[in-house]
């Protein structure tokens, strides 16, 4: 038997610092043994070793003399089993204190001067003396915009858009780095390269764009320094006697107009430093900034061009094979001064680049060459594309990658299925995530938009919480939304940060689904990373927004108010992706009954009694009223669209089982009636295929799964696409872009169906927070030969994976050492212990359809037998097509109506050859 323990502190695995004192510490064993259990850990920061009796390894409390600024040791830990076999000790973790002292940040906003433009980049500077050997440099900074430090001219990091966006009045993040190897005694430079990004962007939609925080970016930094001989000072602090220059090779950069760059411009112009913050009434506040807890945004690979394109108009196109965020690095030599332009887009629009998405993004990426060997890419703005366009000089597309940009957070989930399809909707939504999750979660990251709205995470949170471990990035952004929070009076502002002014909470409490998020994602991040911290820091926030929300509700409905709704039903007209079939008081009332349970639980588990007894009695009363208010005895809502039936089912609204029956079985009606094709938006999309297999109707979810027609999951996927769409018809079946005016290709909102892949599909879903129990429970489709998941969840990593062996199913697992799992399969209901496992059952025989009686069939019946649908489908349209587009779009495929009745007025030749080809498709 062997065994060993691998450590973590806090959230990060990227960097050696932590932003706290008394980190948290996590231990994963690895070990041959089987149901293994943990006992009791000694933990060791080289003082003296420390004993911790008890099963907990995840997020333990630090068990050490805090730490002090600039300190640094190396931890160790060992676990012992029930069994009483001890791990070897693990690899020593370096933990550095990544913070400042209380008082002891005393850094200036410095900028340049006097600017002759808004959101001028700049280059600031300043030197200073060494005159004694250094045992430690540490590095803090941090912007109102974004920053590349360098000392004597070499960059401290390679982090990219650092320091991030934050909620600038309150809460500024600063970057610690290790520069000790940077210094040199005697005379040293730190500098920075500095543009606005998110801090001097206009916000707003169409031409009610501005400004919102300030009009130039700023610099704060200093210098903390340890000497051999134990003294530590600061130094080089951003303050009186920084220089800035008015010239650099940054000409202006913006993160929805691109960048320009003159490569032939040297730094120059110094002069002294504006010294405090260019910001705009409202936003003067600098808050003292704190220690980073999420990982930074870096460059994470690069991909060659796939193919070139030749263009109606006589361009050239690059295509990428992949709909990613980032931007071109290109190594050119041209004559000084030659102009190249890079244009970007995520699709093509008759040959063309489909700019109409940007909006008022002009996304261009500008660069005037020096007449050396020239190495191009923007350095403070990103875009979203697939393709691009070059002008201005001739390269080799040999000379041209793209470089991925993202918050660098590790992978720590997998899906595989025996459908392409199938895996390529799933790696869409994999790139629409690595996308978005860009300092902060944005909806999309191409026009003239890239926020934080909160609707689009909350619905995504435990797609997320699976595919990365993003603990860290959705920590850092739930606290910018408690802040936005707290200047709203406990509403939640729609995006986080808040940069839509007076539109935040939309002139009163921000609408269901979105502000929900505020319960919503520290519920999730406690379910999936067992994080009791996260409910206590964020609880305030949580019970605010329900009290929010209770200030407009009446005897327990929430309703009469405008509401987002379940927003982008396909349904809806393209400009006004509001207008859903679910009554918006029906959303409303659901995710506020949701979110009072939600406090309520949390109040329960942080000890809270009272309010658990408070909140737990409004989220009865609220349930009460939707029930009373929306639901019929015989489970019919008053509003029948899927998404109605859906919220209610998914979140236990209805808990009398006849009823809750009821409901799921005109759930999979209306689904069948609608052909199988999705008729759900972003709140009813993630809960639609929950709903349906937990009342039973599983072959249901897998046709609405596995359609391919316009509107499904994987219509997109036949279409080319790499990423998942704001719209399910971002692009036409004709190949033409949606005329909306919010059409973007990379939103991954409508991909959070990728956690029922992992739940239900594979069978692979948390039993307890964190993981420390597994539900193994796989529902094998009918039109799957084998599924799987993997997950490094906060314990190891667990995987479930069946295949079909003749007219069994075969069910393998891993189960992480120190954790349990439920096993619920046909005829088996056990618990396990950790180790490998594998069960056998036999799968459920396929019925055979039966012949169908031509016209004469119903509807019904014709949709479920796709060799009748077909035969419908391709008789008509042999003859006209678009009575046949109509037939497959129109068509309410119900169990009670005749084929007859969709062909009124079909020519009798016509419906006899509908007949006849039916007849012989299912004899």
């Amino acid at each position: 038997m062997t065994a060993h323990a691998t450590l973590r502190a806090e959230l990060r695995d990227d960097s050696p610092f932590v932003a706290t004192p008394a980190p948290r510490l996590s231990w994963i064993v690895e070990t041959t043994e089987t149901d293994w259990e943990h006992a009791e850990a000694q933990l060791d920061d080289g003082h003296g070793v420390v004993e911790l009796p008890g099963a907990d390894s995840v997020l333990v409390a630090w068990p050490f003399a805090p730490l002090a600024p600039g300190e640094r040791r190396a931890i160790r830990v060992r676990a012992r089993a029930t069994s009483g076999t001890w791990t070897s000790w693990s690899a020593p973790l370096d933990v550095a204190a990544g913070f400042l002292a209380d008082g002891e940040w005393v850094a200036r906003p410095v900028g340049l001067a006097a600017p002759t433009r808004d959101a001028q980049p700049t280059v600031v500077r300043t030197r200073f003396r060494i005159g004694r050997p250094v045992a430690q440099a540490l590095l803090f900074w941090t912007a109102l915009g974004s920053a590349e430090p360098e000392v004597n001219g070499i960059p401290v990091s390679d982090d990219v858009l650092a320091p991030g966006w934050t909620a600038y009045r309150d809460r500024l993040v600063h970057e610690t780095v290790d520069v000790t190897g940077l210094l040199r005694e005697g005379e040293n430079e730190l500098s920075a390269a500095l543009a606005g990004a998110w801090y001097t962007e206009k916000y707003g939609f169409f031409t009610f764009a501005d400004r919102l925080y300030g009009t130039q970016p700023s610099f704060l930094a200093q210098l903390r320094v340890t000497f051999d001989d134990g003294t530590t000072t600061t130094i080089a602090a951003t303050g009186d006697g920084w220089e800035a220059a008015s010239e650099g090779p940054i000409v202006d950069s913006g993160i929805y107009a691109g960048e320009h760059q003159d490569l032939a411009r040297a730094v120059d112009g110094f002069s002294p430093a504006r010294v405090g913050a260019s910001a705009n009434p409202g936003y003067e506040n600098v808050p003292i900034p704190e220690a980073r807890v999420a990982p930074p945004v870096r460059r994470i690979e690069t991909l060659p061009v796939a193919t070139t394109i030749p263009t109606p108009s006589g361009g050239t196109i690059l295509d990428f094979g992949q709909n990613l965020v980032g931007r071109l690095r290109v190594r050119v030599r041209g004559a000084a001064g030659t102009r190249v332009v890079i244009r970007h887009a995520e699709v093509l629009d008759e040959g063309e680049l489909a700019l109409r998405p940007l909006r008022n993004a002009a996304a261009t990426a500008t660069f005037d060459l020096s007449g050396s060997d020239d190495v191009l890419e923007s350095r403070f703005s990103f875009y979203g594309f697939r393709y691009a366009q070059i002008t201005g000089v001739e390269v080799d597309a040999a000379d041209v990658d793209a470089v991925v940009l993202h918050t660098d957070m590790t992978p720590t989930g997998w899906f595989a299925a025996s459908d392409p399809l199938i895996e390529r909707l799933h790696e869409n939504v994999v790139w629409g995530m690595r996308g978005n999750f860009l300092s902060i979660p944005t909806d999309c990251p191409q026009r003239d938009e890239r926020l934080g709205w909160t609707g689009d995470l909350q619905v995504f949170a435990p797609t997320a919480s699976f595919l990365y471990d993003c603990a860290g990035f959705l920590t850092s952004w739930l606290r910018d939304l408690a802040h936005e929070q707290a200047r709203e009076d406990g509403s939640v502002p729609v995006v986080i940060p808040s940069a839509l002014g007076g539109f935040a909470s939309f002139g009163g409490v921000s609408p269901a689904a979105w502000g929900d998020a505020a319960t919503v994602v520290p519920t999730v991040m406690h379910d999936r990373f067992g994080d009791r911290d996260i409910l206590a820091a964020q609880y305030p926030s949580m019970r605010a927004w329900v009290d929010a929300v209770g200030r407009e509700v009446r005897d327990g409905l929430w309703a009469g108010r405008m509401q987002l709704g379940d927003w982008l039903d396909p349904a809806a007209p393209p400009d006004k992706p509001g207008q859903a079939k679910v009554d918006s008081d029906i959303v409303a009332t659901a995710y506020h009954a949701r979110s009072l349970r939600q406090v309520a639980e949390a109040a329960a588990l942080l000890g809270y009694e009272a309010d658990a007894a408070q909140y737990g009695t409004l989220a009865d009363r609220s349930r009460d009223a939707f029930v009373a208010e929306y639901v019929t005895p015989a489970g019919r809502m008053m509003s029948d669209a899927p998404t109605a039936y859906a919220v209610a089912l998914e979140f236990d609204l209805v808990t009398d089982p006849a009823v809750r029956a009821g409901l799921a079985r005109r759930l999979a009606d209306l689904v069948r009636e609608g052909g199988y094709r999705i008729g759900t938006g972003f709140v009813g999309t993630p809960l639609v295929t929950d709903a349906l297999t937990g009342g039973g109707h599983l072959a249901a979810a897998e046709r609405l799964l596995t359609q391919t027609e316009c509107p499904s999951w994987l219509y997109p996927v036949t279409q080319g696409a790499t990423t998942v769409w704001e719209r399910w018809d971002s692009l036409l079946p004709d190949g033409s872009v949606n005329p909306g005016e919010m059409t973007s290709f990379n939103h991954y909102a409508l991909g959070a169906v990728a956690d029922w892949l992992h739940r239900t599909v594979a069978g692979l879903a948390p039993a307890a927070p964190g993981y420390r129990r597994l539900r193994i429970a796989p529902r094998p489709l009918d039109t799957l030969s084998h599924a799987s998941a993997r997950h490094l969840t906060p314990y190891g990593e667990a995987s479930v994976a069946w295949h079909r062996e003749g007219s069994e199913v075969v069910v393998t697992a891993v189960v992480p050492a120190g954790t349990r799992a439920e096993v619920d399969l046909p005829g088996l209901s056990v618990e396990v212990g950790s180790g490998s496992h594998e069960w056998r059952f036999t799968a459920p025989a396929r019925s055979t359809p039966p012949p169908l009686d031509g016209v004469r069939a119903s509807l019904a019946d014709v949709l479920d037998d796709p060799r009748a649908y077909a035969a419908l489908v391709d008789t008509v349209a042999a003859v006209d097509p678009d009575r046949a587009r109509t037939l497959r779009d129109e068509t309410r495929w119900g169990a009670g109506r005749p084929v007859v009745t969709a062909l009124m007025f079909t020519p009798p030749d016509l419906l006899d050859a509908v007949d006849d080809a039916i007849r012989r498709a299912t004899a």
